[in-house]
């Protein structure tokens, strides 16, 4: 395939990407206005020193827990110890935020949170206990609450370590193609799973530096990379062009080889990818994935220019 319509499709992938963060920017624009007001708080004030509420009256949850047990009556009524009624809400019921209080008596939890299911469903609750339960309204707030289950996780390692090991022993047994060992001429695979990596760490930096941020966003997810802070606009930028290089990659892979050998190396390209994500997300939690993704970008480049290097120096005569 000739560079030129290499290039001519990946600018239309980032042309169709770029339509899309429009597109979604337009579409959110409700909680682009909540990031301003996020972004626009004056982080001296007392007030706001003490909680940021990230979310507030009229903010539509989904029940994920099996049930929650709510007070009909007022707060006060049940720390004083007097009769008061409960009423159950179950998994996958539609809540939204009625009213939040602040009782600082309340040696439990000073929050207080009232939701209402419908018109004769409501009732209060800890907002420990809520938050716990429950999950934004929001398809990417849901998949972030999904993927962050620490028993998902695991799962999902040990299931990850065991296909990328059958897998590599598939490839190096049939001497097949595979990313950074016995590459292709394309520099897309090789650029996306260094993008990986340092998407990985990002992400792990900023639940280290600025958990709050995170905070805000999964209450207030968009895909704009624009109108968030820097830091989540950086890792957001990082997803956007994992998706384009991605494509990109795929591309140039399923004309440069067979069709079986081509999937068996988007595969592998797969599993360095996971690999590289679940390497680098933990290792950054304890720092030490700072100067391993340094240390990896460096021979990922080193590996594939040594090889291919003078293919460019040909091309460019």
């Amino acid at each position: 395939m000739k560079p030129f319509h290499r290039y001519l499709r990946l600018a239309i992938a980032l042309a169709a990407m770029t339509t899309m963060t429009v597109l979604s920017s337009c579409h959110g624009y409700q909680r682009n206005s909540q990031w301003a007001y996020y972004m626009a708080k004056d982080t001296t004030d007392s007030t706001n020193a003490v909680r940021r509420p990230h979310y507030a009256q009229n903010y539509n949850f989904v029940v994920k827990a099996d049930s929650i047990t709510l007070i009909r009556q007022q707060p006060e009524e049940a720390l004083n110890h007097m009769h008061t009624d409960t009423l159950a809400i179950y998994r996958h019921d539609h809540i939204v935020v009625a009213d939040i209080r602040i009782i600082p008596t309340d040696s439990v939890d000073t929050v207080w949170v009232q939701v209402a299911r419908d018109q004769l469903t409501f009732g209060w609750v800890h907002e420990k206990s809520l938050l716990a339960d429950v999950v934004p309204d929001d398809p990417i707030s849901q998949f972030i609450s999904t993927f962050s289950d620490i028993h998902l996780l695991i799962f999902l390692i040990f299931i990850t370590i065991i296909s990328v090991a059958y897998l590599m022993r598939t490839i190096f047994r049939r001497n097949a193609r595979i990313v950074h060992f016995n590459d292709i001429p394309t520099l897309y695979p090789t650029l996306l799973s260094i993008t990986v990596a340092a998407g990985a760490v990002m992400y792990s930096s900023i639940q280290l530096f600025a958990s709050d941020v995170w905070e805000h966003f999964y209450y207030h997810p968009t895909l704009n990379p624009f109108i968030v802070p820097p830091v989540l606009g950086a890792f957001l930028a990082c997803v956007w062009a994992i998706l384009i290089i991605a494509i990109a990659a795929t591309d140039v892979v399923r004309g440069m080889l067979p069709a079986s050998e081509a999937v068996l190396y988007l595969c592998g390209l797969a599993g360095v990818c996971a690999v590289n994500y679940i390497v680098f997300s933990i290792s950054t939690l304890y720092y030490i994935g700072y100067p391993m993704f340094v240390a990896y970008a460096a021979f990922a480049l080193y590996t594939y220019f040594r090889r291919f290097g003078r293919l460019y120096k040909n091309q460019y005569k």
